[in-house]
């Protein structure tokens, strides 16, 4: 059997690849990582994973030339609005070459971004169906819509010219409606996307009494960096926060998963602050409505009143007049029925005095001493027991006419 050197039997691999493998391919794979060197050159490592247990199924090497790179990049994410990063899935036009000492690899031809956005759009798909299976996909839509959104938290760059174009219009309106706001700072590029929203939404949530919409705005930024509002645990995160989200992250040919579960998506930041705008106006308008209508009702009430006021006031002349020839006849009849009652009443008063002077004039004393009777007194007192005399005690006794006095001599058994 025939000996080959490591250098020896790569040629020969080498050979092979190049005799067979010598067309272009179309290849797809998930690029799990990318680099670009100090030459411009892009070194990707492609890999392919199970579906179900999500382990290695395959990986290769790929290199996208420095005179190459900026063609295909550029086209790429301008189609796709997606950042050439790691962690995407790409379909690439590949040529396949084999070195003895780097060992084999793809060199990059050309790229097709429909792949990738079929993904992408497969992959919102799932995050939707997900939240949708959960029942949480449209939990934020469903909340109210304050009446007077005046207090806005904010999630953005503070150095984003999205976030300074929607202070300025929301705050110069010219209707002079008053907003009250405040930024929670968060990073709106990038691979901390995700983690930095969530944490401003925490940090809003803790203090929920306080605010009435939540407004998440970008704007300035490149569209390629959308995929951070692409995620599920953002998404999940918006879908369920106790109040309304309106996002404007300045991107109009495509929705993120975190506009599909906001409660009120616009295009840019400066249309959330004019959305704002207009919700307090249309509040504005419906209360100088009702104060109109109200003042209206008051003056019609006040006229109709007025009126009645005026039409009782004619009749009280004649009411009085009414009421006091009422009176003055009832207070006649009261009169003559008190005349009447009192000349009844002091004729039965004056029979009873005339009975009593009868009865008291029968029992006088000069009426009874007229009858028979005496009055004896003894020391000017009636007397009437026989036993306060004593002897020699001299009696008065009143007669009917006259009166006798008699000297007590008191008697012996003997001298009866």
């Amino acid at each position: 059997m025939e000996v080959f050197s490591l250098y020896e039997l790569n040629s020969k691999v080498r050979k092979v690849v190049e005799g067979q493998l010598n067309e272009e391919y179309w290849v797809r794979a998930e690029m799990s990582s990318v680099n670009v060197n100090a030459a411009g050159h892009c070194y990707i490592e492609l890999v392919q994973k199970n579906e179900k247990n999500n382990s290695l199924l395959a990986k290769a090497r790929a290199t996208v030339w420095a005179n190459r790179l900026p063609i295909i990049k550029g086209y790429f994410e301008q189609e796709t609005g997606q950042a050439f990063v790691a962690g995407i899935s790409v379909q690439l036009l590949v040529t396949v070459q084999f070195h003895e000492l780097y060992g084999m690899s793809f060199l990059v031809q050309d790229i097709d971004p429909t792949y990738t956005l079929g993904d992408m759009a497969r992959r919102r798909r799932e995050i939707l169906r997900q939240l949708e299976e959960e029942g949480t996909l449209t939990m934020n839509k469903e909340l109210p819509m304050p009446l007077l959104p005046q207090r806005v938290a904010i999630i953005s760059s503070e150095t984003a010219a999205g976030y300074g174009d929607f202070c300025n219009q929301l705050h110069n309106n010219t209707y002079g409606l008053v907003f009250y706001t405040r930024l929670f700072p968060a990073v709106m590029q990038g691979d901390k996307v995700e983690e930095s929203i969530i944490a401003a939404l925490d940090a809003i949530a803790s203090s929920e009494g306080c605010w009435d919409v939540v407004v998440i705005i970008r704007g300035g930024g490149a569209t390629s960096d959308l995929a951070g509002f692409d995620t599920y645990a953002l998404a999940s995160n918006c879908a369920q926060f106790p109040l309304p989200i309106i996002t404007g992250i300045g991107h109009e040919r495509d929705d993120t998963v975190v506009d599909a579960v906001a409660h009120t998506r616009v295009k840019t930041p400066t249309a959330a602050a004019s959305f704002l705008i207009d919700a307090a106006m249309t509040t504005a308008m419906c209360l100088d409505e009702y104060i109109a209508a109200i003042s209206s009702g008051i003056r019609e009430k006040i006229s109709r009143e007025n009126q009645r006021l005026q039409y009782l006031s004619q009749r009280i002349p004649s009411a009085y007049a009414l009421s006091k020839a009422r009176e003055e006849h009832l207070l006649e009849r009261l009169r003559q029925r008190m005349s009447t009652g009192a000349g009844a009443f002091l004729s039965e008063q004056r029979h009873k005095v005339a009975l009593v002077e009868k009865v008291l004039a029968g029992a006088a004393p000069e009426n009874i001493l007229r009858r028979g009777y005496s009055i004896t007194l003894l020391n000017g007192k009636v007397l009437r027991d026989a036993s306060e005399i004593r002897e020699g005690d001299i009696l008065s006794t009143r007669l009917a006419l006259g009166s006798v006095q008699s000297k007590v001599i008191l008697k012996t058994d003997k001298e009866d």
